[in-house]
């Protein structure tokens, strides 16, 4: 039976800098647009990478989009799920059309909500004398979620707009939507928009393709949690978001 790992890439197979501390060990594994590095793997995580590759496929499951995924420097070979399950792309890179054709649709169901909420975080941002604004992030022609980064990388002003704005606009005229942070990162989400539900459609077509397969989902934040719960087996990392939530929390 073939057995294929859907992971998570930022935080869970690489990280920034700052997020090794006492590493020395550490090796490219993403960059910027200019060509710098900006995320290495520890010599643990090459090890497992090692591990998973040698018994399972692997299916990148990331928030990245298509540009960000091209400056991953790491082997994979079959599908891709990016964009939080926006896109997906075939082996080879290849896009697939009928799985963007759905999204489209129900992205522009979506696109009056996300541009309400960008209108209400960009107002308390007003208000409370703060810079950063909400961007709507778009890849493929498509729009697909709004994310807003506080300037200074206070986590908690953004916990602050969660929770003083964000929350009951959710509670009312947002319910389908939904918030994820983690870091210096607010994101808000139509609820058609999830990596769940492209790791759904893909366990689909690799079960046509193969019959009854092994899935294992592995990531790092609260967001990921869907995902992985539609595959047979999880896998957290230790020191991340999830695993506090998780294992930590025993």
């Amino acid at each position: 039976m073939k057995k294929f790992l859907f992971v998570d890439l930022d935080d869970t197979l690489f990280q920034t800098p700052k997020k090794c501390p006492g590493e020395t060990d550490l090796q490219a594994a993403a960059y910027l647009k200019n060509g710098d590095a900006c995320s290495f793997t520890t010599a643990r995580q090459r090890a497992f990478f090692e591990f998973a590759q040698s018994g399972m496929t692997l299916i990148p499951a990331t928030a990245r989009n298509g540009d960000a995924f091209r400056r991953v420097d790491l082997p994979f070979t079959s599908y891709s799920v990016l964009d939080y399950g926006g896109i997906v792309l075939q082996p080879g890179g290849a896009l697939d059309a009928g799985w963007l054709a759905l999204m489209q649709s129900d992205m522009q169901t979506a696109l009056p909500g996300l541009q309400d909420a960008m209108r209400i975080i960009d107002d308390f941002q007003i208000k409370t004398g703060m810079p950063s604004r909400a961007r709507l992030i778009e890849d493929y022609n498509t729009p697909f979620y709004i994310v807003v980064k506080d300037h200074e990388a206070r986590g908690e002003r953004l916990a602050d707009i969660e929770e003083q704005v964000l929350q009951q606009w959710i509670a009312a005229e947002g319910s389908d939507y939904f918030i994820h942070r983690n870091g210096n990162n607010l994101a808000v989400l139509p609820k058609t928009l999830n990596k769940a539900r492209a790791v759904a459609y893909l366990r689909a077509e690799l079960e046509a393709e193969h019959g009854p397969i092994v899935s294992f989902g592995m990531g790092d934040s609260r967001s990921d949690a869907r995902f992985m719960a539609a595959c047979d087996y999880a896998i957290i990392p230790n020191g991340t978001q999830l695993a506090a939530l998780t294992v930590a929390a025993l």
